[in-house]
């Protein structure tokens, strides 16, 4: 059977002088030169198109070399002896990505120092290595918040089979500590943690007590215990308080990373205790010094607190006729019985200095302290002293300066307290108390300027909830 054949080549018989003769030396050494150069340029297009220094499967580079040759050899027959033959265009080649490579996954420890712990035991109970401690207890950055550590301290580590990759410590609020393992050792630094403050205002009714009034609405026992601390001078909230009684409050509420974290300061509060209204604006200095004045700019303070304890009741008030539980004889009794468990802190009733501290005949353990005005005050029947209350030394009002027992004559735990003015025993529930300092002038305006419109807000604010719980 006969082929078929090109009816272009058919019968067809090129001479010596041909142009098909002379391609086929041509052919040769165009394709012996241009392959390599091909090649060459072949991976330089790849390289860049992928913008990197990716290798290229071999293979793939073969196959595109191969197609190169063809269509070199192709566009020489139809170009003929006397015309140049142009390079075919290189077959662009798609970039090439690596793989995604995934962070390697931790094991996380949380640890939480208890009573008696150590950071080097927990490192030990929990299989971690402790040659990875000993390093970061030496970074300065780090060695203080690794050496003094309290009930309550948190960590939080990454570990990789027990080689330690993170540990991460909150120190307050706004800051923590993170070190981090890097190829020459470990790294510290402490990192910031932004808080966002917003205010808030509620508003609560008394009907049993302050703290079920509070729970109403849905304040916490210590946004409470401050509002008490606030107006702690003029009102006595163990025996004062009255059903009925209200109060508005505007507060601070501090987030981080929108989500709530705590109460912040009180801003703004008024009291209204047995038809009398108290009011306190806080104000800060410049210096950082906060504290409460009423509208006016006088000080909520006074220069003495009523009960320099936290007591449960008023044991035995202040009697000239008293009889006395022990002698049983009528004796008088110069001060104010505050019945509490023993050990409870007693704290100083005004900035003074101690000026005795020991055992008082039936006082037992005794402290007393000057104060301005030629005022002092006496704290008896202490189950022992506070090393900060020596004879000679200076206390701030709220300073803890002994705590509550039963010695001397008395037959259960309490604080006897005792106000003198000039000598003079004076009943320290009635008592006029003397004012603490009113704002510096320097600061008169600024606050007066910043006071009436927060007094505005919890004025409308008290408004529409009592119009509200009397609607309901």
């Amino acid at each position: 059977m006969n082929r078929p054949v090109s009816p272009i080549l058919h019968d067809y018989k090129p001479s010596a002088g041909s142009p098909i003769k002379k391609f086929n030396a041509l052919h040769w050494f165009a394709v012996g030169l241009g392959l390599p150069l091909v090649g060459i340029a072949l991976l330089l297009t790849l390289k860049n198109a992928s913008g990197t220094n990716t290798p290229v499967i071999e293979d793939d580079v073969v196959a595109i070399m191969a197609e190169q040759d063809v269509r070199l050899a192709i566009a020489l027959v139809a170009a003929g002896p006397e015309e140049p033959v142009a390079a075919a265009e290189p077959i662009p080649f798609p970039a090439f990505h690596p793989p995604l490579r995934l962070p390697p996954e931790y094991e996380h420890l949380s640890l939480t120092i208890k009573r008696g712990d150590t950071l080097a035991a927990l490192f030990r109970s929990n299989k971690l290595d402790p040659g990875h401690l000993a390093m970061i207890v030496r970074i300065p950055e780090a060695a203080p918040y690794l050496k003094r550590l309290i009930p309550g301290d948190e960590f939080q580590i990454e570990h990789d089979a027990g080689s330690l990759i993170s540990l991460y410590r909150e120190l307050d609020l706004t800051s923590a500590l993170r070190i981090t393992k890097e190829e020459s050792g470990f790294s510290a630094e402490i990192i910031e943690r932004p808080i966002e403050v917003r205010r808030k205002l509620a508003y609560g009714k008394i009907d049993t007590s302050l703290f079920e009034s509070a729970a109403a609405a849905g304040l916490a026992d210590k946004l409470i215990m401050n509002l008490a601390g606030i107006f702690a001078w003029d009102v006595d909230f163990v025996l004062d308080i009255r059903g009925g009684d209200h109060y508005t409050i505007l507060f601070e509420e501090i987030y981080q990373e929108g989500k709530y974290i705590a109460d912040g300061e009180i801003i703004a509060a008024e009291f209204n205790n047995s038809g009398r209204t108290f009011q306190a604006i806080r104000f800060v200095d410049k210096s950082g010094r906060s504290d409460y004045y009423t509208p006016d700019g006088l000080s909520v303070r006074k220069a003495f607190v009523r009960a320099p304890v936290d007591f449960s009741r008023i044991s035995s008030s202040f009697n000239p006729r008293r009889k006395h539980p022990i002698l049983n004889t009528i004796r008088a009794h110069r001060g104010v019985d505050y019945a509490a468990p023993s050990g409870t802190p007693i704290k100083a009733a005004g900035d003074g200095k101690v000026i005795f501290r020991g055992r008082k005949n039936g006082y037992g353990n005794a402290v007393i302290v000057q104060h301005g005005g030629n005022i002092t005050t006496l704290y008896a029947h202490m189950s022992r002293f506070d090393s900060s209350s020596r004879v000679g030394r200076r206390v701030v009002q709220g300073q803890t300066i002994g705590y509550v027992g039963m010695t001397g004559l008395a037959n259960a735990p309490h604080l006897h307290y005792e106000y003198r003015l000039n000598g003079v025993h004076r009943n320290p529930r009635t008592v006029k108390l003397p004012q603490a300092e009113p704002i510096r002038e320097e600061y008169r305006a600024n606050f007066l300027a910043a006071a009436a419109p927060i007094l505005g807000e919890l004025l409308q604010y008290k408004r529409t909830q009592v119009v509200y719980l009397t609607s309901e």
